[in-house]
């Protein structure tokens, strides 16, 4: 070969990322997602009227028991000390005396889980049927 010059050897070529074929691959993608989410059906739904809470009143508010337990087996009725065998001829006479009877259940932050369970089976023999178990955690006789 004449004429040619020595041949310099740099090495082994280095890899490179091409951008413009990825750049390409990238907007085929997006054009492919925005024109499957536009074929896609648009979801159909019903007006749902839906009921609004109100407030209670006063005197439905004053109408409710709270009944607490306590770690060591001690019973509160609105806040008044009271024993576990009060709590069944309690809860027939404010049944009696009121048109509707609505009790919450409460615990100390270390109540117990069986006297708990006893003050609910005593409304539920009473016959009260709204009932509820408060689930926030208050100080004892509160």
């Amino acid at each position: 070969m004449a004429g040619a010059g020595p041949r310099v050897n740099i090495g082994p070529k280095k890899a490179r990322i091409e951008i413009i074929p990825l750049i390409d691959v990238i907007f085929f993608l997006l054009a492919t997602f925005v024109l499957f989410t536009l074929s896609l059906d648009r979801l159909r739904s019903l007006p749902v009227n839906l009921p609004v809470a109100t407030p209670p009143t006063k005197t439905e508010q004053d109408e409710s028991v709270t009944i607490q337990v306590s770690d060591q087996k001690t019973v509160y009725w609105n806040r008044e000390l009271i024993t576990m065998e009060e709590i069944a001829p309690r809860i027939q006479q404010y049944k009696s005396s009121v048109s509707l009877a609505r009790i919450l259940i409460a615990g100390d932050d270390r109540a117990k889980f069986g006297p708990t369970v006893q003050v609910l089976d005593e409304v539920r023999k009473a016959g009260i049927e709204q009932v509820s178990v408060e689930t926030r955690v208050r100080s004892t006789g509160r």
